[in-house]
C-alpha cells in the first residue's frame, strides 16, 4: 500500500526542510520539473488548461478502481515542479481524500510566501482543479 496524503507531505516537509535558502529550494523545484512524467502531448488542449496561472499548465486525471493519477505540464519550469510536488501528493490517492485534502506542506515549506502572488494564485488554481477533478469523477 502506498503512503497516505499527510506521509507524503511529511516526506516534502522534511526533504525542503535540509534546504538553507530560498535559492536551493528554487533549484530543487526545478530538478522536481525536470523529472516529472512526459506530459502525452493530446492532453495539451485547452480543456485541460488551468485559468488562473500566470504560465501555461495542463493538467488531466485518470480514475483506477478508486484512486485517481494526474498528469501535468508547463511551460514554466518553477511552475513545473510545483505541480510536480501537487501531483506526487494527489496521485494515487482516493478521489475522497484528495477531496478533503489540507495541503499543509505549501505553508510549511514556505513555498506560498516565497512565490509571487501571480505564482502563488497560480498555485491555488492547481490545487482547485486537482481537486474538482477529483470531485467530479467521485
Amino acid at each position: 500500500m502506498g503512503y497516505t496524503i499527510n506521509e507524503i507531505q511529511d516526506q516534502i516537509v522534511e526533504e525542503f526542510s535540509v534546504l538553507d535558502d530560498w535559492m536551493d529550494k528554487y533549484e530543487y523545484l526545478i530538478e522536481l520539473g525536470r523529472d516529472l512524467e512526459p506530459y502525452d502531448p493530446k492532453y495539451r488542449i485547452d480543456n485541460y488548461l488551468i485559468e488562473g496561472c500566470q504560465s501555461r499548465v495542463w493538467v488531466y486525471g485518470i480514475v483506477n478502481g478508486e484512486e485517481i493519477e494526474y498528469f501535468a505540464d508547463s511551460d514554466a519550469i518553477i511552475t513545473k515542479g510545483m505541480i510536480s510536488l501537487l501531483i506526487r501528493v494527489l496521485s494515487h490517492q482516493k478521489t475522497a481524500d484528495v477531496v478533503n485534502a489540507e495541503l499543509y506542506f505549501i505553508e510549511k515549506i514556505g513555498l506560498r510566501d516565497n512565490l509571487s502572488p501571480t505564482r502563488s494564485n497560480g498555485l491555488v488554481a492547481m490545487v482547485k482543479r486537482m481537486k474538482i477533478m477529483a470531485l467530479e469523477i467521485n
